[in-house]
């Protein structure tokens, strides 16, 4: 519908006013003073103050991840957009909607080496789902709509907008449409039919049944078809680092996370079972290993809304293209019987017995496995856990009991050091009613440690906690495991600030410690100040390792579950 005529920069917020955004994570610069200047008496959406671009980027990136809603950035030209490119990239092979929104030097100078002009959309062009830059002020409102269309369906995924300082000036008439068809996205939604029912088929007559549950499942909204189809047939769960949450891990159901760190009896069924149904998952790396002994000697089905993620890894027997949270429940209608799992489950019991999750407990050392132990029991598992990368990661993975869908927030995909601090950050400004924890190394801590900023000034109620084993804990473990144990430059320890003192300089109430006793007393202290953020730091054991684990390209039976004896390793 036409309107009124308007700047380039009325048109912009007016259309983040249609798409129902509340929050832009952003940082000024000269290409969009423009827009700073409207924004100044926009009354219907909050901006944040971050204090590095990629701070934006992972904070709009915890902000989607925690409310299912589009994160939105707002950056310069030149060093502010390529600033962004870590946290796009992350978004990218996380499938997290994103909408950055970048300025540029006018149409006229693009290609010119302007002062802060850089070729954002090239330079992304492989990291985004879509990007767009604007030539023309007409074409603003109906791009804008376009990029928070294509981030926010099928596939989710980052799309970039690049606004150049003459178009973000000009005047046009405002004219939002209201639909937006795009040649050749056409995301499927439902699942064919004749295939849906085969899959049904197979799934009933399986006597060692596994579901292999990602991300997808979680974006999709799917959880509640995923429990009822489970639930209703008594299938196994097995999740993806992504995947967690997706399915209630305190349920005798779930088998916990598959995978390079994933659980023994997880891997054992996945090893041996007769049909593995993917759910919204795309056999990447870390949860396949060697990928031609892949679950061997399973049929494999394969449901995904993304097309080109089937047969891109593994190849597999039956592919469902469509919505996997519409899928489970045409497959739940078309299952009329459970399937016979009894001898099933009674070999999963044992390998839970040959190998539990367990950790020394008796010496008086602080381990990072205590802490999450008592995290968990302290927080019931209903707090919103956003991890950095490393060995605190898998131990979260592994030791928190992740009972709801969008509780566990993580860089898996790109891997990114520096993720937790701004990500919870964005988390906190979408959850209200649920404790929001950040959990980092000592090593990624310092990445965004800038961030820290922003939560003082908001009054976040975020605990930092940083698991400080004054390493580059995982590095040094694979250094320990396959490289000779030479710790080239992963010793953190004479470097490392002091954590509480660069804490209490920020603004936050800090505490520290390296004894287990002191683990519940601190965090009884630290959850009851919710007036701003405050930071933990828990000084653990340097040489502690993460079990289990598989060799990178190794199979899932050549899986190690403690550290070897010299004796073993000749």
């Amino acid at each position: 519908m036409k309107g009124p005529f308007l700047s380039g920069a009325e048109i912009f917020f007016e259309c983040l006013k249609r798409e129902k955004v509340e929050v832009v994570f952003g940082y000024p610069g000269g290409a969009v003073l423009k827009l700073y200047e409207k924004l100044y008496d926009v009354d219907f959406l909050k901006h944040i103050l971050v204090r590095h671009e990629q701070g934006a980027t992972h904070m709009a990136e915890g902000y989607a991840k925690a409310s299912g809603k589009t994160g939105v950035v707002l950056v310069t030209s030149g060093p502010g957009a390529t600033n962004t490119v870590t946290g796009i990239a992350d978004a990218y092979m996380d499938s997290v909607p994103i909408v950055v929104f970048t300025g540029q030097v006018p149409t006229h100078l693009i290609g010119n080496d302007a002062f802060q002009e850089a070729d954002i959309v090239g330079i992304t062009r492989p990291i985004t789902k879509h990007n767009f830059l604007v030539r023309d002020v007409h074409e603003l409102a109906t791009i804008i709509k376009k990029a928070f269309f294509i981030a926010s369906t099928g596939r989710p995924g980052p799309v970039l907008v690049d606004l150049p300082k003459d178009v973000i000036n000009s005047l046009c008439e405002f004219d939002y449409p209201e639909k937006i068809e795009l040649r050749g996205y056409k995301p499927t939604l439902l699942g064919h039919q004749n295939q849906i029912k085969k899959a049904a088929d197979i799934i009933r007559n399986a006597k060692r049944l596994l579901f292999y549950v990602g991300g997808g499942v979680i974006m999709s909204g799917g959880d509640r078809e995923l429990r009822l189809l489970a639930k209703e047939n008594n299938i196994p769960i097995t999740m993806t680092l992504q995947g967690l949450g997706a399915f209630p891990m305190t349920e005798s159901q779930s088998l916990g996370m598959l995978g390079m760190h994933g659980t023994y009896w997880a891997n054992q069924a996945v090893n041996n079972c007769d049909v593995l149904v993917s759910l919204g998952a795309r056999f990447d790396d870390r949860v396949t290993g060697k990928v031609d002994a892949f679950a061997p000697g399973a049929y494999k089905i394969h449901v995904d809304i993304d097309p080109t993620c089937i047969d891109k890894n593994v190849i597999v027997d039956l592919p469902i293209v469509g919505d996997v949270k519409h899928v489970m429940a045409e497959l739940a209608a078309e299952i009329t019987s459970p399937p016979d799992l009894d001898d099933w489950w009674t070999q999963i019991e044992k390998w839970k017995e040959e190998c539990p999750l367990t950790f020394e407990n008796n010496d008086g050392k602080l381990r990072t496995q205590y802490v999450l132990d008592r995290l968990n029991e302290f927080t019931k598992g209903e707090a919103v856990i956003v991890t950095d990368v490393g060995q605190h990661q898998m131990w979260t993975a592994q030791f928190y009991k992740f009972n709801h869908p969008r509780s566990h927030i993580t860089s898996g995909g790109l891997g990114t050091m520096g993720f937790s601090v701004p990500a919870a950050i964005g988390a906190a400004f979408a959850i209200k009613d649920r404790p929001v924890i950040s959990i980092s190394g000592d090593g990624g801590f310092q990445m965004n440690i800038q961030e820290l900023t922003t939560a003082v000034y908001n009054k976040l109620p975020v605990k930092f906690i940083i698991i400080n084993n004054s390493f580059l804990g995982m590095v040094r473990q694979w250094q320990e495991l396959f490289h000779a144990e030479k710790y080239s430059f992963t010793d953190l320890g004479d470097s490392n600030p002091d954590f509480c003192k660069v804490g209490e300089a920020f603004g936050l109430k800090s505490y520290s410690t390296t004894k287990p006793e002191d683990v519940d007393p601190i965090l009884e202290e630290a959850f009851s100040i919710n007036d701003g953020p405050v930071l933990i730091e828990f000084k653990v054991e340097k040489e502690d390792m993460v079990f289990p684990i598989i060799p990178s390209g190794a199979t899932l039976k050549e899986m190690m579950t403690k550290r070897l004896d010299p004796k073993e390793m000749t």
